[in-house]
């Protein structure tokens, strides 16, 4: 059984807690919450125009009836990836990746690229594991303080 579904509106507000908590986890030390806080009304306006666009798929992560984590795609790039809090190393976020990655395969597509903040060292951890390799290509976010990203590819054969 699939973990994930298509995400809807009716989503965005339980989501969006499962993002920030996250977030301010896992980024606090990119994005001190004391000067850059979580941008709840930019990440829901995001994901509105997301939701809004037919070359994205957004899906939501369910599990035990609840949302415990979000996923999108436009053609071969992998945007968003994150699981609740209370779900890292249970292997749930394995679990999306590789749905994610079948959902890329099934549209057609035998590369993949994803964007990950260069001082993200437990996502570069989790990706690089799972066979992703950096590339030469970075460029800052649209977030302050702007920190750098650097692009990721892999395989999809």
């Amino acid at each position: 059984m699939s973990v994930l579904r298509p995400l809807t509106l009716a989503d965005l507000d339980e989501l969006l807690v499962v993002q920030r908590e996250g977030a301010v986890e896992a980024l606090g030390h990119i994005f001190p919450q004391d000067q850059n806080p979580f941008p709840t009304e930019r990440i829901r306006e995001r994901w509105l125009a997301e939701l809004a666009d037919p070359a994205v798929d957004c899906f939501a992560v369910v599990l035990h009836r609840r949302i415990a984590g979000f996923a999108a795609t436009r053609g071969e790039e992998f945007l968003h990836l994150g699981t609740a809090r209370d779900t890292w190393g249970s292997g749930l976020a394995e679990q999306v990746h590789d749905a994610v990655l079948d959902h890329l395969r099934a549209g057609g597509h035998t590369h993949a690229r994803l964007r990950v903040l260069v001082e993200n060292a437990r996502a570069i951890r989790f990706y690089t594991r799972l066979g992703w390799r950096p590339t030469g290509v970075t460029e800052r976010t649209d977030f302050a303080p702007h920190p750098l990203l650097r692009v990721y590819e892999r395989d999809l054969a």
